[in-house]
């Protein structure tokens, strides 16, 4: 969507950046809780790009993430995916996913693309994304506005939250707060030249 957008926009807007401190895992309210998750995934390392394909320049699809050392007392994971880079005054939501086993595992490519019709088995679902879809949005950064890194945030909960009750960022921070036993993130890059 963004890929139109002229280039001398993108240039324009480069210093307007969301921050990695308005990340919902960054939040004061989520300080004490113990960053043990592992998240990895088999499609770019760590802080490394992300390949085209799982962008909106390529097939859109959401990449492959992992993830280990889930806590045994976790009743179920919610994952979240936002631009740490979007010129917006928040981080752009690209994925909310409720409802996740509370297991080590992780999803396979593309298991977020299709919405409800995509890879994941209930009770997992969706909240909305800031284009207010329950689906993926692929990363599209503006044209010349820089690398965006995209984080995948995973909060193992002592709770299930229940289908449908979860609209957007605010909803989802409301919904785990106090009940979030660890978390782990995994960032990857996406730069539109």
């Amino acid at each position: 969507m963004l890929r139109t957008l002229p280039a001398a926009i993108g240039q324009a807007l480069r210093r307007f950046r969301a921050s990695p401190d308005r990340l919902v895992h960054a939040d004061p309210a989520f300080a004490a809780v113990p960053d043990v998750i592992q998240l990895a995934s088999s499609a770019f390392v760590s802080d490394g790009p992300i390949p085209s394909l799982y962008t909106d320049d390529g097939d859109g699809m959401s990449p492959p993430v992992e993830w280990i050392g889930v806590p045994p007392e976790a009743v179920s994971l919610a994952l979240l995916v936002e631009d740490a880079d979007s010129p917006t005054p928040r981080p752009l939501v690209h994925a909310i996913v409720i409802g996740l086993p509370a297991a080590d595992g992780g999803l396979v490519a593309g298991a977020l693309s299709g919405g409800h019709a995509g890879g994941l088995a209930p009770p997992a679902s969706f909240g909305r994304n800031s284009f207010l879809k329950r689906a993926w949005l692929p990363p599209d950064p503006p044209p010349a506005h820089g690398p965006h890194r995209y984080v995948f945030q995973v909060f193992a909960l002592d709770r299930t939250i229940p289908p449908g009750t979860v609209g957007g960022r605010g909803a989802l921070v409301a919904a785990i707060a106090g009940h979030v036993l660890a978390s782990g993130t995994l960032t990857g890059t996406y730069e539109r030249r």
